[in-house]
């Protein structure tokens, strides 16, 4: 499963797996915002994908860089979308954070919470005090996503506590986050804010993914031995499944489109891409290379000619012909990012 296909340190093209993903791994690590939900609401073939494969023995864990939230609420949430969860399925950035804080601080320190109650709890948790001014002595600043009414207040007394050398830390820098009515800022936009205030002169330690604190936590709350990064996004999901050694697989209901996908340098090469959950229910289909540097999957063939992406097919899914084209765009670029035009190959595909 995973068969590699690589170029120095980059993968050439997706995995293949002849066996669904749901039972060549005993655990998928899930994401949550874009992939199985957004705004609130349940991402479609989300709660019948998840339901069958945790049917048929797979353990879901769900692992987010969003802070806001208590891992209670999240279970609460999950299982009233229909996905039943308990609190210890639930692993956050927030849990992450406080166990780095925790870690460089004595217990019982003071610690300036600039975010929401998922945070506060995780602090409180790891025998810490979460105060809310930068005239409380704070040990460690930390800074998670709030919510869209974080009021600019908090981000003011962040930077004066940063300012004075107090040792800052981040959730997360995820600098957007997809919601009901679209893609907003998350907490990486609100981290710069601080960045900016303080004159680009600190940099705070961040915990979520792709940052290795994250995939720490996940492995000691999972008991994952075959784990599966789910995600929708390459710079958090699957660079933080590259950095942890894991496979990976894609789903693009999120903010990753197939024009990032092509792109991807080499930590953001998903093992895996799929329309949306149902793929963690079927094998995935292999992507050969041959001799000519034309790679092939199902009926799709693409190749590098002339400055861009070709793809050549007709019938069945069309994202073999995605994931041939990713074969052709990652040998192309070998470990960088491929800048080659994708603009007629992806309205080949209806991309």
């Amino acid at each position: 499963m995973g068969q590699e296909q690589r170029s120095g340190g980059g993968r050439r093209a997706p995995g293949g797996s002849a066996t669904p993903l749901s039972e060549a791994y005993d655990t998928a690590l899930l994401d949550l915002d874009g992939v199985v939900y957004a705004g609130g609401e349940a991402i479609a073939h989300a709660v019948g994908s998840l339901g069958t494969a945790r049917d048929g023995g797979m353990h879901l864990a769900y692992v987010t860089n969003n802070a806001l939230r208590t891992p209670d609420e999240v279970a609460a949430h999950l299982t009233e979308l229909g996905i039943p969860a308990e609190p210890g399925d639930v692993v956050t950035s927030a849990q992450a954070v406080a166990r780095l804080v925790a870690e460089d601080v004595p217990a019982g320190s003071r610690v300036l919470l600039i975010g929401g109650e998922g945070l506060r709890v995780a602090l409180r948790e790891r025998g810490l005090v979460p105060v809310d001014s930068a005239d409380d002595d704070p040990a460690a600043v930390v800074q998670g996503y709030g919510g869209p009414g974080m009021p600019w207040a908090r981000f003011a007394e962040a930077a004066y506590a940063v300012g004075r050398g107090v040792p800052w830390y981040a959730s997360n820098t995820d600098l957007t986050i997809p919601g009901a009515r679209g893609i907003g800022p998350g907490n990486g936009a609100a981290v710069e804010v601080v960045r900016i205030a303080t004159g680009h002169a600190y940099e705070p330690k961040v915990a979520g993914k792709p940052q290795p604190p994250m995939h720490r936590e996940t492995v000691l709350r999972t008991g994952a031995a075959r784990p599966l990064v789910v995600g929708d996004r390459l710079d958090t999901d699957i660079e933080g499944a590259f950095n942890g050694g894991v496979d990976s697989l894609l789903v693009l209901t999120g903010v990753t489109d197939v024009a990032r996908l092509l792109a991807a340098v080499p930590e953001h090469r998903p093992t895996y891409v799929a329309e949306d959950l149902r793929g963690l229910l079927v094998g995935q289909p292999e992507v050969v290379e041959g001799p000519d540097g034309v790679f092939a999957c199902g009926g799709w063939r693409a190749s590098a000619s002339g400055g861009e992406l070709v793809v050549q097919g007709a019938g069945g899914d069309d994202m073999d012909g995605v994931r041939a084209l990713c074969g052709a765009a990652w040998a192309a670029a070998g470990d960088g990012a491929c800048a080659l035009d994708a603009g007629k190959a992806l309205a080949r595909l209806g991309r």
